[in-house]
């Protein structure tokens, strides 16, 4: 599968069942997909407002980065995949969320070295996190951080993927204020609004919040919530939907 992470999902999930199973690889060729949607081996497929509803979990047999491919990229994209690459510093990595702070992403498009060692040191995350957890019982369910809202966010508003997650992570973020003493929103705002991502949506809590429930991190009357400690430093909290209702409705 040549492409972005749309193209990456189809391609793993049609290889995975076709035949009950062919090889498959990608080539990744937007940030986003470099640093996360090519690297786990979930590939999944919407099923109406349900996000990635049906898929598979099967690893390609091989992945190839070649950064000279981000050339055409427009500037949408490049703003898009750098949400997924500042959740991975939100979730595991300070020193990376601080050489975040002190760069932009015109930065990244204008050095060769830079954008490839951020690349490579966000592909490392993903991939050791998968090689511990390939199924999700444990810390592979930190790399959901901003995605339980934004999902549903997305599905409901047609924003952009990372879009999507930005606002989520703000959500998470002001969530995790109340529930794991985290003080440090402003900090992670601003790292976003830095590369152009959006903080604040005016969403119909209902109507995103019913979305939610069918969330497959939903564990029977509560939601497992990846919640921000501290910068770099993550945790998933079981939050009983009743409760949850009552905080995405107060989200200013």
């Amino acid at each position: 599968g040549i492409g972005g992470g749309v193209i990456t999902d189809i391609t793993g999930y049609t290889a995975s069942v076709y035949m009950r199973g062919i090889r498959f690889g990608f080539v990744p060729t937007s940030i986003l997909s470099l640093v996360d949607a090519s690297i786990g081996g979930k590939n999944g497929v919407d099923l109406g407002d349900y996000k990635n509803m049906i898929g598979t979990i099967r690893q390609p047999s091989f992945i190839l980065h070649d950064v000279s491919l981000l050339a055409s990229l427009p500037d949408s994209e490049w703003v898009n995949g750098f949400a997924e690459v500042i959740k991975h510093a939100c979730i595991t990595d300070l020193a990376m969320f601080r050489q975040l702070e002190s760069h932009t992403v015109a930065d990244y498009k204008g050095s060769k070295k830079l954008l490839a060692e951020l690349i490579r040191r966000n592909a490392l995350i993903k991939t050791r996190v998968v090689q511990r957890d390939e199924f999700e019982k444990g810390d592979r369910r930190l790399l959901n951080f901003g995605h339980t809202l934004g999902h549903a966010v997305e599905t409901q508003y047609e924003l952009a993927h990372g879009e999507a997650v930005a606002i989520g992570m703000t959500a998470a973020c002001h969530i995790s204020e109340e529930l794991s003493g985290f003080k440090q929103t402003e900090r992670v705002t601003s790292l976003l609004g830095q590369y152009g991502l959006p903080t604040y949506a005016d969403f119909n809590r209902k109507q995103v919040f019913d979305v939610m429930t069918m969330d497959k991190k939903r564990d029977k009357k509560a939601m497992n919530y990846v919640l921000l400690e501290k910068i770099g430093r993550a945790t998933v909290q079981p939050i009983p939907l009743k409760k949850l209702e009552k905080i995405i409705q107060a989200l200013d």
